[in-house]
């Protein structure tokens, strides 16, 4: 592995993982614990919304508890011209778009459908809508803080919070020319890509960024924080935890700690598009 890609706050003033330390992970040494794996086929699904039943998208929990207090990740999957009456929720979310458009927004908007590798925010107490097209349409929802609950668009209020929609085609991706990379050999050979999308790139600052892999990559992305947390987005992912299993659009990886996640993106697929939530530093390496 002759390239290092090391994000660092103190490298670009803004789209940047990791933080302006002098620390570094150490890649000589293997990960004694593996890491957590989920498969999109092994995901449980039940009614997002249990009071609408079968009028509700279903959801699928990829960690945490979205029905208790504390962080959570889980998948959200409406049918085919799904569009949710007005209403709220009682925490604020984000969400990623995996499969198939989403369109959220307020009652009265034209639609916007963002496709996969869109990113949005929904501030809690506003009132949207939320529609989907597409026979497969799958999103990735994240929130900090539980349950995560609907109620009526009569109970709104204002959070001071503001929603945020980035469609695929404006998201900002950073290479080895605006990234710090340690010993890139070939500046000719396409390497991994990063945009980040929120949090604080500070050491043990959690922030979410995507990564995008081109076909064909073979490498490790070394965490060294509290917490790393990632989700398959696009392509087929091989990870070394899964054995010869390929990780699909919707599948979960993560790992507490430092942790080498020795991955490659399936040629035959194209490349690989991976949403990261990490607490702390992280590297990719190949």
């Amino acid at each position: 592995m002759s390239s290092v890609i090391r994000s660092s706050a103190c490298a670009f003033g803004i789209l940047l993982v990791t933080a302006c330390s002098s620390s570094s992970i150490d890649a000589s040494h293997p990960t004694e614990n593996k890491a957590t794996i989920m498969l999109a086929s092994d995901v449980e699904w039940t009614h997002l919304n249990p009071a609408r039943g079968d009028k509700a998208p279903s959801a699928g929990t990829l960690w945490g508890n979205r029905s208790s207090s504390g962080p959570t990740g889980f998948l959200l999957k409406p049918s085919d011209g799904f569009e949710s009456p007005p209403h709220i929720h009682n925490v604020s979310y984000r969400g990623v778009v995996i499969q198939g458009q989403i369109h959220n927004d307020d009652p009265d908007a034209e639609n916007m459908w963002m496709p996969s590798g869109s990113f949005w925010t929904q501030p809690k107490g506003e009132v949207h809508i939320t529609a989907a097209v597409g026979a497969e349409t799958l999103a990735y929802i994240e929130i900090e803080e539980g349950p995560y609950l609907v109620h009526p668009a009569e109970d709104a209020f204002d959070s001071g919070e503001r929603p945020v929609n980035v469609d695929e085609s404006n998201i900002v991706w950073l290479d080895a020319n605006a990234v710090h990379w340690l010993e890139a050999a070939n500046a000719d050979v396409a390497g991994p890509e990063m945009a980040f999308l929120w949090g604080t790139p500070d050491d043990g600052g959690l922030s979410g960024a995507f990564l995008k892999l081109p076909a064909g990559f073979d490498g490790v992305v070394a965490a060294s924080g509290a917490s790393f947390r990632a989700v398959v987005i696009q392509g087929q992912l091989l990870h070394q935890d899964a054995g010869a299993q390929p990780l699909e659009p919707g599948s979960y990886f993560s790992s507490v700690g430092a942790h080498r996640h020795e991955v490659t993106c399936d040629a035959s697929a194209g490349m690989c598009l991976v949403y990261v939530r990490s607490e702390g530093a992280f590297q990719i390496m190949y």
